[in-house]
């Protein structure tokens, strides 16, 4: 009690405020750091230079060990220097792939929507079709397409599917692979009649003077339109289904010869063949 009121009277003369037990703690906090303060501060050097070591140990180790939830898993850096050297390898890869894809190609007959392959395609006929199944029945559908450069190569395929634009696809495709020239006279017509016949289906065809232009219905136009003839006459004897028609004509296509080829197999020469044929018309 004494000290205190030495104290109270101490600080009235010197015109003090009166502190308090909790303040005289706080300023002999501040005089003297604890021992705690300085075991903190080592304990603070010491992570900050291990985290140090890790971020180093990052950038020169080509592997780093990592560990989250209890699990430890090894994750591999990028590689950051093998870009310019893999650059050359991805080059040379993507070569090798292009190559064989103009492989496949070339076997295929030719790739879809190339540069230069300027394909006619036509669709001649469509059906649905039904495949019956334990729980009942499964519905498709079949196209017919011919398929032709308008240069004097053609060629038919068909397709089937469960949806019509794949059927046509797959029909042209086909198509594609069974692609034929046939030889035309001044590219606007075939060099002489033909007769052909594909099950019940028959077809006559006869080549035609400048300016007749295509005289033939129904699927057999379609395939002269994809030929590139500009003057023929075709008449269907037969059946009226489409792919006997089609096939029809194609068979009485793959039948026509030039004056070359007949001259090769008899070993004559071509104008031979031609004066026999205009002898030929005039007895006529």
């Amino acid at each position: 009690m004494d000290e205190k009121v030495k104290d109270t009277k101490d600080s009235v003369v010197k015109n003090e405020p009166v502190k308090t037990d909790q303040e005289k703690v706080k300023e002999d906090s501040v005089k003297k750091p604890s021992q705690h303060s300085a075991g903190d501060q080592q304990k603070r050097d010491f992570s900050s230079q291990s985290k140090r070591n890790i971020a180093s140990k990052k950038k020169t180790d080509p592997i780093v060990e990592k560990v989250s939830g209890g699990k430890r898993f090894i994750q591999k850096p990028p590689k950051k220097e093998g870009v310019q050297a893999g650059g050359t390898a991805n080059a040379s890869n993507k070569s090798t792939r292009s190559d064989r894809r103009s492989g496949d190609e070339r076997r295929r007959g030719g790739a879809r929507g190339k540069e230069g392959d300027e394909l006619f395609e036509k669709l001649v006929f469509i059906n649905r079709v039904a495949k019956v199944v334990k729980g009942g029945r499964r519905f498709g559908f079949a196209a017919l397409v011919v398929v032709g450069d308008r240069k004097g190569k053609v060629s038919i395929g068909s397709g089937k599917a469960k949806e019509v634009p794949e059927a046509i696809r797959k029909a042209g495709e086909r198509a594609k692979k069974t692609m034929f020239r046939v030889p035309l006279r001044e590219g606007r017509t075939l060099h002489h009649d033909i007769k052909a016949d594909y099950g019940s289906g028959k077809v006559v065809i006869r080549s035609a003077p400048p300016g007749t232009g295509i005289i033939a219905g129904g699927p057999i136009r379609a395939v002269f339109e994809a030929l590139g003839v500009q003057d023929i006459v075709a008449k269907s004897l037969g059946t009226s289904n489409p792919y006997n028609m089609v096939k029809a004509a194609i068979s009485a296509l793959r039948n026509a010869q030039s004056p070359k080829i007949v001259a090769m197999k008899r070993g004559k020469e071509i104008g031979d063949i031609v004066n026999r044929r205009g002898e030929a018309k005039a007895k006529a």
